[in-house]
């Protein structure tokens, strides 16, 4: 699975068409909401578990995109407009995320151990 094209449309969602035919529709507060990264997520470092505060995102640029960039053949990486940009989003991430937007599910960090 990859995507073969990624467009933003109404400037608040994020389309994305995939090799197989499917088309994911993923609005940029959810998909910024849900970055992935260590900063937003938290991440297990040395058998120590870090797990950042929740934040409130006040600027406006913070749902806008800037820029993004393929990461081999099996991601994005979003430059938000407010200079955000170490979530990189894998392919099967964006999947679940256009599955579970509809009912809001926050995507928690997992310990790694």
């Amino acid at each position: 699975m990859s995507a073969i094209q990624i467009k933003i449309k109404d400037k608040d969602k994020l389309v994305i068409k995939w090799n197989d035919g499917a088309e994911s529709l993923i609005t940029l507060k959810y998909l910024r909401d849900e970055c992935p990264c260590a900063n937003c997520k938290g991440e297990t470092v040395l058998l120590k578990t870090y797990r950042p505060a929740k934040q409130k995102l006040t600027n406006p640029d913070a749902y806008k995109i800037k820029d993004i960039q393929t990461v081999g053949g099996y991601a994005i990486q979003i430059t938000w407009k407010d200079g955000h940009s170490t979530g990189i989003y894998s392919w099967e991430y964006l999947k679940q995320l256009d599955k579970d937007q509809a009912s809001g599910k926050s995507h928690g960090y997992d310990n790694l151990i």
